[in-house]
């Protein structure tokens, strides 16, 4: 993935990150943005970098690039294990995913 514009609707800038703990490795995710997640070998998802490397570190995220946006929502949406966690880096809010308040 070369580097891209990373916004949401609002222009602010966005991350995602994935709770293993929660994570049911169905890999609707992967499906969905490939270029954002992937399956490791232990059956469950993690975020890739910019650099398609897969971050196993717990809580690693990585910026959504803009032309990837409504697949990572959609990601988000339709996960079975709730573990997918959008927010903007400005405020770490939680803007998609079960902690939407």
């Amino acid at each position: 993935m070369s580097v891209q514009q990373v916004a949401g609707a609002d222009g602010a800038e966005l991350e995602v990150w994935i709770d293993q703990d929660l994570c049911t490795g169905d890999g609707i995710c992967a499906q969905y943005a490939p270029e954002v997640f992937e399956l490791d070998i232990d059956g469950l998802a993690y975020v890739k970098s910019a650099d398609d490397e897969l971050l196993q570190d717990k809580g690693a995220t990585t910026p959504v690039p803009l032309p990837l946006l409504t697949d990572v929502i959609d990601s988000a949406k339709e996960c079975p294990g709730e573990c997918i966690h959008v927010r903007r880096v400005s405020d770490r809010a939680e803007v998609y995913g079960p902690d939407v308040e």
